[in-house]
């Protein structure tokens, strides 16, 4: 990760006082150029409650943290959302690391699945699943249904290895890898997703991979003083490769990274989306890469992909700079129906909001949005896009905390722990930072690595889990999204793959017309909640919505209810399905 604090003797200085330059020319630069946003749309009043304890959540994540300063410490793990069990209540997994040749913790470090009993409360549910993963140092996590058979599977990345986990249908778990032929070794994983790259009716598989970093390559950065040692920067070592692994529907991946061209570029991959970026039906895949170009892969309908990540202009900032690329996610911020790009950065870099411009190429957006340099002091890690107060407009979510737990030492402005963010979207893409307003809970500072969104009590709102380094996690539960309107859908494909990964979703309410897309991947080594939400605000009538599946199929409703969540049947329309609703104690 681009870690500006880890420079050492003169450099930090240099490097510091060029920062600062850099502040006063952000700031002179947006006071210059950018109005402020004035609101489209009125303010929802929306409060987030941490009730992780209240929900029986105590699951912790151990950071493996010792003076060596090992790479793998600073990373963090992920945390993802699914409904296991398929009782229509989203689950909850929380990626774990591992003891290391110098790390030796007094008590077994397992991942940990935690059950969604429906009443507010989760029960931890490990060691039943078969799911724990104790001896293996996770990273990320990607849940999608690769066989079809209706219960959503788990990929487990992480340093050496990752884990496929097959979901048996009865509340247990089995290891699969070696028999998948997906284990990654030597690869040091840390985000995936599941996409139909290929339209055959079953997922497949893009895996991140990072440096090559092991104990034995362990460099010492940053000032050689008591207590500065530092995490260094990738700069220090070389890139690995991303991953394709085609679905062979016997429960078992062939690898065509080399062949689809996914894998030729050297890579530093932290996070993936997968989307169909050009609106041609098939799905492209972009990779926010550290310190390195981020990529942007164009789907060529035959099984390779083009790289178009330097032409298509999301490969660097406006300027030319190759940012310290963490979370990343798409969607369509201004209502044009293409997708648009956000890709988060360490402190004293902007975070990049790419508008796609319909023509294979992406514009730097980041201050004619009016986002600007309002994080500029912020580790972004991970985000999310999310309709939190239901309004219609795509919003950010991102995920925060500095990289180096002494980097007050080299930065006194900056903050080991620092608070959740939130950007409003005012309308069309246009961005006010509301963080302030969301509650004492949201701004809690903390070491944020992983974040996934879910409707986790199916009230209508969206909800946040974090997984926090070396702390608990945080369960942020939505009060008040729910007061304008709203319509989630669960994806449930026949021809298409059974998650409905690729479908394009347009959704018409007394006039207005709104996009999305089921995406795979999305953020920093992390899962949400794979239903699709429409926020819609005052509108309480929709007059159609309108599925396009990866099939080809494209299926028209009409009749459709609002301020409910419906299952949609590939072919057949609305199917019965229970989601139950979990009441917020008063």
């Amino acid at each position: 990760m681009s870690r500006r604090a880890q420079q050492t003797g003169s450099h930090t200085l240099v490097c510091t006082l060029a920062l600062a330059l850099c502040v006063v020319d952000f700031s002179c630069f947006l006071d210059a150029q950018q109005a402020p946003s004035k609101p489209a749309n009125p303010h929802l009043p929306v409060q987030y409650t941490d009730v992780r304890a209240a929900a029986g959540i105590t699951f912790q994540q151990d950071s493996t943290q010792t003076d060596e300063k090992y790479y793998l410490e600073t990373m963090g793990t992920g945390v993802a959302w699914l409904d296991y069990d398929e009782d229509g209540l989203m689950d909850l997994f929380f990626v774990q690391s591992a003891a290391t040749d110098i790390y030796k913790p007094s008590h077994p470090l397992r991942c940990a699945l935690y059950h969604n009993n429906g009443d507010g409360t989760f029960t931890d549910v490990t060691e039943k699943a078969g799911i724990g993963g104790e001896g293996h140092y996770g990273q990320g996590v990607a849940v999608g249904d690769f066989d079809n058979d209706g219960f959503p599977d788990l990929y487990v990345t992480g340093y050496g290895r990752a884990i496929l986990y097959h979901n048996n249908g009865d509340g247990t778990f089995t290891d699969i890898t070696a028999k998948a032929g997906v284990a990654d070794e030597g690869g040091w994983s840390t985000s995936a997703g599941w996409f139909d790259y290929d339209k055959d009716g079953w997922l497949d598989l893009v895996v991140t991979n990072y440096i090559e970093w092991s104990p034995k390559n362990n460099l010492w950065c940053g000032e050689h003083k008591p207590g500065y040692r530092s995490y260094c920067h990738p700069g220090n070592y070389k890139g690995q490769r991303i991953k394709l692994y085609h679905n062979n529907h016997d429960g078992t991946f062939t690898d065509v990274s080399d062949a689809s061209g996914v894998g030729k570029p050297e890579a530093k991959g932290m996070g993936v989306v997968l989307a169909d970026f050009n609106n041609d039906g098939w799905l492209d895949i972009a990779i926010a890469n550290d310190s390195w170009p981020n990529f942007l892969f164009i789907n060529k309908h035959d099984g390779t992909f083009q790289d178009v990540s330097l032409v298509s202009g999301m490969a660097a900032s406006e300027d030319g700079r190759y940012e310290a690329g963490m979370g990343i996610d798409a969607a369509d911020v201004d209502g044009d129906g293409w997708l648009d790009i956000y890709v988060t950065h360490l402190d004293f870099e902007l975070n990049r909001l790419y508008h796609n411009n319909q023509d294979g190429t992406f514009t730097d957006d980041t201050f004619a949005s009016g986002i600007g340099n309002k994080a500029l002091l912020l580790s972004g890690v991970s985000m999310k896009f999310l309709d939190y107060d239901n309004d219609g407009w795509n919003d950010i979510l991102q995920l925060n905390g500095a990289m180096l737990d002494n980097i007050q030492l080299y930065h006194s402005e900056v903050t080991y722990k620092e608070p959740l963010l939130m950007f409003r979207n005012v309308g069309k893409g246009q961005f006010e930072k509301v963080s302030e307003s969301l509650g004492p809970d949201f701004m809690r500072p903390i070491v944020g690595r992983g974040v996934a969104t879910a409707d986790y009590d199916n009230d209508g709102d969206i909800d946040i889990a974090t997984n926090n380094r070396g702390d608990y996690p945080s369960l942020l539960r939505n009060d008040g999204g729910n007061a304008n309107h709203w319509l989630t859908i669960l994806l449930i494909g026949t021809k298409s793959n059974r998650d409905g990964i690729g479908a394009a979703l347009k959704l018409t309410s007394q006039g207005v017309v709104q996009y999305e897309q089921a995406k795979g991947g999305m953020g920093y080594m992390s899962a949400s909640d794979p239903r699709i939400h429409f926020g819609l605000g005052h509108r309480t009538k929709i007059d159609s919505l309108e599925i396009t599946w990866p099939s080809g199929l494209v299926q028209k409703l009409t009749n459709v209810p609002v301020d409910q969540i419906i299952a949609v049947k590939e072919g057949t329309g609305i199917v019965p399905h229970k989601f139950p609703r979990i009441a917020s104690p008063k």
